[in-house]
């Protein structure tokens, strides 16, 4: 028996929870395409025009925490995407919510990163806010998807369906820039992501901490949802070799958190009375999070990694040279416009954005072979 999209829709509807977003409810997108694809549901759709998108592949060697190519084991901006996506849906699952709807958000999320993460998003920000603009990746993941990308010879971008445009627009966790307040939070799918994120970084940047020798493990110990998952491990492996115990007690708090966010949501959603997805529309705030104990476990590694890895001389030492690099090509490209590709000149932009999203879709080491290319050999 093959599945047509119409009985895909069917047994999403049967099978969802009332409070999913569910396909055939979509708004639709931006241009309107035949209906000729009678295999796959709109999310579907979407999360194939991600993944075989250009700014997708090019995560692969955009800095997440260590600068691309540290290390064959670290996460890249692409592992780090993936394990978002993978998270988000067995969040989905066990809340009876839409798993191609979270997953297609997960793996958009980040395609807006500028190389060097965080780094390369605040320099970037520093110098646009000098033209009286700006630059936040979630704003950029949309344009590219909305904008630059350019596959189809119908309409410019991927023509996502307006949900996942949504769950991209109001994706926001800890390291997002500040100012982003929504009096209400999107569908219940996007507000997996959010966590979903916050999930992934905080485990795989424990595990990326340690593996690179910057944080000892042992200094892990004093945290109580490491404790809590240490014992839950010995419990079930006893005595291992320290690689495998870190392994096993990142995976055993990402089970943890995963749980928690799982609990407490039901429960809000039970006491808040959300029955349908016109009320999840209607709710004032959010309604997918984790319980006040668990946020302040996770709270307190936050603030121990942001002191104690992230801003590690070693780490900041690359991002710092990226920063550079970003503002000094920048600088040329504004002070050169011949050299910038003509197809990367969107006609009625101004110039300043055309070098903006040249600059923010390089990988780190297309980045430094422009700097040596451009800036070195003068």
């Amino acid at each position: 028996m093959i599945f047509t999209r119409k009985k895909l829709e069917e047994m999403e509807s049967s099978n969802l929870a009332l409070y999913a977003m569910k396909s055939a409810n979509s708004r639709g997108r931006k241009h309107k395409e035949p209906e000729e694809d009678i295999k796959r549901l709109c999310f579907q759709k979407d999360r194939d025009r991600v993944i075989h998108c250009k700014a997708f592949r090019r995560l692969t060697e955009k800095t997440q925490v260590f600068v691309a190519g540290s290390g064959d084991h670290y996460r890249t901006r692409l592992t780090h995407t993936i394990e978002v996506a993978q998270i988000s849906r067995d969040l989905a699952r066990r809340l009876g919510l839409n798993e191609d709807l979270c997953e297609v958000i997960a793996l958009a999320h980040d395609l807006g990163h500028p190389p060097f993460a965080h780094g390369g998003q605040e320099v970037l920000d520093e110098i646009l806010k000098g033209y009286g603009d700006h630059f936040e990746h979630n704003e950029q993941s949309r344009r590219i998807v909305e904008i630059l990308e350019k596959n189809y010879p119908d309409f410019e971008g991927l023509n996502l369906t307006y949900e996942t445009i949504e769950g991209l627009m109001k994706h926001q966790t800890a390291f997002d820039q500040a100012g982003k307040k929504f009096e209400r939070s999107a569908h219940l799918e996007a507000q997996i992501v959010n966590i979903a994120d916050e999930i992934a970084y905080n485990n795989h940047d424990m595990d990326d901490a340690v593996r690179s020798g910057i944080v000892d493990i042992t200094v892990f110990e004093k945290f109580e949802l490491w404790q809590m998952a240490k014992e839950a491990v010995l419990k079930k492996y006893g005595k291992t070799s320290e690689w495998i115990f870190v392994s096993r007690n990142i995976s055993m708090m990402i089970a943890l958190m995963m749980e928690d966010l799982c609990q407490n949501a039901n429960e809000n959603l039970e006491k808040q009375s959300i029955k349908n997805f016109e009320d999840v529309r209607a709710f004032k705030g959010c309604l997918i999070c984790f319980s006040g104990k668990m946020r302040m476990m996770i709270s307190v590694m936050r603030k121990f990694l942001f002191e104690n890895f992230y801003m590690h001389p070693k780490i900041m030492k690359e991002i710092e040279k990226g920063q550079k690099m970003v503002k000094e090509v920048f600088v040329f490209y504004m002070q050169n416009p011949d050299k910038l590709p003509k197809r990367f000149q969107r006609k009625g932009d101004p110039f300043y954005v055309s070098v903006k999203d040249y600059i923010a879709g390089m990988t780190d080491g297309f980045l430094l072979e422009e700097f040596e290319k451009l800036i070195q050999k003068r």
